[in-house]
This record gives structure tokens, C-alpha cells and sequence, in this order.
């Protein structure tokens, strides 16, 4: 095979001069590369593979427009290595063996290494991924596979065992800003040849609702730019109405940082304890649709549940569990679905913030009051020497009476902490409760 007569070039070809905004723009160094500092910040653990030339097999796992193919193109220009790249929704198994093949050839008779991009890995088959296996365990191929999807569902557990995995997060807003200037700027890629002037709205309503996607701004800022109607001078007016009409989306007035987020927040929680399903779902879906991370909403939906909900339904807080991952495990914007429900369900319940109370009256008495001994005979009596002492010595083992109960000190005071009250299930745990003090204490109403 002539492919072996010379090193092939381990540079990606640029990309076309009609190619999206988002594929021109990719960055071409580790310098061009913006977000993903916690592993691929100065002296972070992919980086220094990099400088040393030493790179592993990796899998890059993370939402849409987060940088995975940005930073494997990156890797194809730093690298001395060969670089193959595929798609997984387009290849067939005959390819990949021939790819494995021409790597196994390459290190034979070059003396080079192969590393091969796969894009969206978890639309491979376990047959495919199979085939991947030996070579990637042998080191004929290094890999590089990019997915949306959590690796531990969508990734033979061979593979991930063989490949160090990278998480991408949604770059933040900053991060997408400076990466829409610089196409603003750039005369040989993006935009600079444009006389563009956005206005720091506009700005700052693409970067919000990317929702820490960068293609999705990228795409946006170019339908504005190139559908806009120059003014006399040439420049081109890049405001708020264009960039709402650019990404089709409203400008909700919400910000993550100030006011507008915590009052949200606010109302959302006070609307479910104060059971008006319907006014939290609208905060929810003012939160959804500004861009909220759904984890903050599902972390509000658990509190709720277990501070105002309580044992009035101990079934809301396994409700709200649930919806926490179930929308961590889905993502959006199918994650609303189980977030709705979990809503409805606490705001409709009977309530009670009785646990709620209970521990904050502990607390303050554990902060404030003095150090209360364990008694003796709840201490633990399992190692040698410990009846000597006097630990264990006269527990009375409540599943040995009547009724799973006996009357015994488990703290040395008098101090009641859980008050039930009267609503749902709580009612029972009260009636309880009740007859069991009334045993302690026969003389008190």
C-alpha cells in the first residue's frame, strides 16, 4: 500500500470556507482551547500527556458543544502520531477492521503510533466495540471516543476498564463569551470581515441560552450576522431582538447569580409547601426555560419533600429521589417530565415539618447545652473487655417483649425533640408515639 511509503500528515484538513461558524472556529492549539480547566487547565493531568507526547486511550463524555471533538482535533495537530477520525454513526464493522489493519501495518513498518477518533462512541454496537478491544488493549490504536452519553450505560465495561475517562461540563458564561469575540475578530475563520457591533445584551443573552453549548451560540451569532441588513455605513446591529430571534428563545428575566435566580428559587419552594402545584410548576418552568441546571431543581424538590413533607407522606421524599436521578440519569428536556411529577405530588400532599424541627432543636441543644454521656448500657459491648467496664450490661433487647417495646433510658434527660402532628401518615406515627410516652410517664396527660 503507497500509504505507507511516506508518514502521512497527522493534521486535520481545515475546514471549508462555507463550513458552520461552529466547525471553522475550532481551535488548532492547546491556547485556542477554552473550558475544561479541571483536567485540561496549565498542569492538569491531559495536558501534561500531551506535552509528552504520551496519550492514552480516553473517552471524552459530556453534553453537546462542550469542546470533545474541539479537543480531539486539537490532539490530531500536537500529536506525532497517525489520526483517523469516524463516526459511529456511519461506520460499519469492515471499516474498523480495516482501520485496526492499516494501525497494526503502520506500526510495523513506520514505527508509528495510531491514534483514532471515534464521534459518538455509544452509537456503536457491543459487536463493534468489540472489535476496538484487542487493538486498544495491545496499544495498536490509541483511542479517543467522544460521547453524550454517561460511558458506564452506553461503553462496554471492557473498554472503559482500558481508557481513561475525561467528563466535560457546559462551559460556563464567560467561557462562551470569549470564544463568540474571538469569532467576532477572526478575519481568516469567523466573522472580521463583518463590521459586526453587539451590544453586551445581545452578548449575554447567546451565552445564557446556549445553556453552555457553544455550537448552539456560535450558530446563532452566524444566522444573525449573515441575515442582518447592514446599516448605510456597513456595520451590522447585533442587539437583544436579533439575538432572541437568532436562537429562538425569549430573554427570561433570570439570572443564576442574583436576584431574579434566588427569588425564583423562592417561590418555587414556598409554592410547594404552601400546596399550589400549579404556581411551582410555573417557576419551574421559568427556571427550565432560562437555563437552570435541573440537578438545582431536583435537590430543591428532595428538601422540600423531607422538610415540609415529612412523615405526613414519607412516600414524597422516595417520590423526589426518584426524580432526582431519573433527570440526572436522562438529562433534558426529557428530565421535566419526572421533575413534574415529583412537584405535583409534594405540593398536593399533607405536610408536616415536624422531623425538620425535631433536629434543629437537637442541634441547638448538642451546640449549646452540655455534652450528654451515652448511658452504660447502650454502649458497645463487642470487644473484649467491655462487660468489665460495665458497657452492654443490662440492655434490654426490645424485640424480646411484648409489642417489641420496653421501657428503657436511651438518653439521660427528658428532653422531647419529634412532635407529630395531625396531618396524613403522621397522624398514625402521633398515636404512637403517644401511648408509648404515656407508658414512660402514666401521670401526664
Amino acid at each position: 500500500m503507497n500509504l505507507f511509503q511516506t508518514v502521512k500528515s497527522n493534521r486535520i484538513n481545515p475546514p471549508q470556507a462555507d463550513a458552520p461558524l461552529a466547525v471553522r472556529m475550532r481551535p488548532r492549539t492547546v491556547e485556542e482551547f477554552v473550558g475544561q480547566t479541571h483536567f485540561f487547565g496549565p498542569g492538569k493531568l491531559l495536558r501534561k500527556m500531551l506535552k509528552a507526547d504520551r496519550l492514552v486511550s480516553v473517552l471524552f463524555y459530556g453534553p453537546p458543544g462542550t469542546g470533545k471533538t474541539a479537543l480531539a482535533y486539537v490532539i490530531a495537530n500536537l500529536t506525532k502520531a497517525h489520526f483517523e477520525v469516524i463516526n459511529a454513526t456511519t461506520s460499519s464493522a469492515k471499516e474498523i477492521r480495516e482501520i485496526l489493519q492499516d494501525a497494526i501495518d503502520r506500526k510495523v513498518k513506520l514505527h508509528q503510533r495510531t491514534v483514532l477518533f471515534v464521534d459518538e462512541l455509544h452509537r456503536f454496537n457491543k459487536l463493534q466495540q468489540d472489535i476496538l478491544l484487542p487493538d486498544v488493549e495491545k496499544g495498536t490504536v490509541i483511542l479517543i471516543g467522544a460521547t453524550t452519553h454517561n460511558p458506564f450505560f452506553a461503553i462496554t465495561s471492557p473498554l472503559i476498564s482500558r481508557s481513561q475517562i475525561f467528563q466535560f461540563e457546559p462551559l460556563n458564561l464567560d467561557e462562551i463569551k470569549i470564544i463568540v469575540k474571538r469569532a467576532l475578530e477572526d478575519t481568516e475563520r469567523g466573522l472580521g470581515n463583518y463590521k459586526v457591533e453587539i451590544t453586551p445584551d445581545a452578548l449575554e443573552h447567546l451565552a445564557k441560552m446556549s445553556d453552555g453549548d457553544v455550537r448552539r451560540a456560535l450558530n446563532a451569532l452566524e444566522v444573525g450576522v449573515l441575515s442582518a441588513v447592514p446599516r448605510p455605513d456597513g456595520t451590522i446591529y447585533y442587539d437583544l431582538s436579533v439575538a432572541e430571534e437568532s436562537i429562538q428563545k425569549k430573554a427570561i428575566v433570570y439570572d443564576r447569580d442574583e436576584d431574579a435566580h434566588y427569588d425564583a428559587a423562592s417561590a418555587f419552594i414556598k409554592s410547594m409547601r404552601g400546596s399550589d402545584p400549579d404556581a411551582a410548576l410555573y417557576w419551574m418552568a421559568k427556571m427550565l426555560e432560562a437555563g437552570e441546571d435541573p440537578r438545582f431543581i431536583a435537590r430543591r424538590i428532595v428538601i422540600c419533600a423531607a422538610e415540609d413533607v415529612g412523615n405526613a407522606d414519607p412516600n414524597a421524599l422516595v417520590v423526589a429521589n426518584a426524580a432526582l436521578n431519573i433527570s440526572e440519569f436522562i438529562g433534558l428536556p426529557e428530565a421535566k417530565i419526572p421533575l413534574a411529577q415529583a412537584v405535583t405530588y409534594i405540593a398536593s400532599a399533607p405536610k408536616s415539618n415536624a422531623s425538620y424541627m425535631a433536629i434543629e432543636k437537637a442541634l441547638e441543644d448538642v451546640k449549646e447545652g452540655r455534652t450528654l454521656p451515652v448511658p452504660k448500657h447502650l454502649r458497645d459491648a463487642s470487644y473484649r473487655g467491655a462487660k468489665k467496664l460495665g458497657h452492654g450490661v443490662g440492655y434490654k433487647y426490645p424485640h424480646s417483649y411484648k409489642g417489641k417495646w420496653v421501657e428503657q433510658e436511651y438518653i439521660p434527660c427528658d428532653k422531647i425533640y419529634y412532635e407529630p402532628g395531625d396531618a396524613g401518615y403522621e397522624k398514625n406515627i402521633k398515636e404512637r408515639l403517644d401511648k408509648l410516652r404515656k407508658r414512660i410517664k402514666p401521670n401526664e396527660d
